[in-house]
């Protein structure tokens, strides 16, 4: 088994770096698309329609919005991560690994 060097180390951890960065920045925007996404139905429903007025106070309304924002963030956050890990081992892997085919 051959050692690990600092130079690869230093290469990986910038790679996971960069990872991580680009899935908040991916996740960021869908919390921005979902916040908006749910807020106009929930604000609308909650002054047009009798059991959502009489029912969801405006931190009800706060709490459906925040919700779909964060699990939007997370889910697109944990998809990006895991696509990229998923493409990053695949770029890394032994040719005898590689090769797919069932021939």
């Amino acid at each position: 088994m051959p050692t690990v060097t600092r130079a690869y180390l230093d290469q990986r951890l910038a790679v996971a770096n960069r990872c991580s960065k680009e899935a908040a920045m991916a996740g960021a925007k869908a919390a921005a698309v979902a916040t908006v996404a749910a807020a106009v139905p929930t604000l609308a429903s909650a002054r047009m329609l009798p059991w959502a007025r009489a029912h969801l106070n405006p931190t009800g309304q706060a709490l459906i919005i925040s919700t779909v924002a964060g699990m939007a963030y997370f889910i697109v956050a944990d998809k990006t991560i895991l696509s990229m890990a998923r493409k990053h081992s695949y770029e890394t892997a032994p040719e005898h690994l590689k090769n797919t085919s069932f021939h």
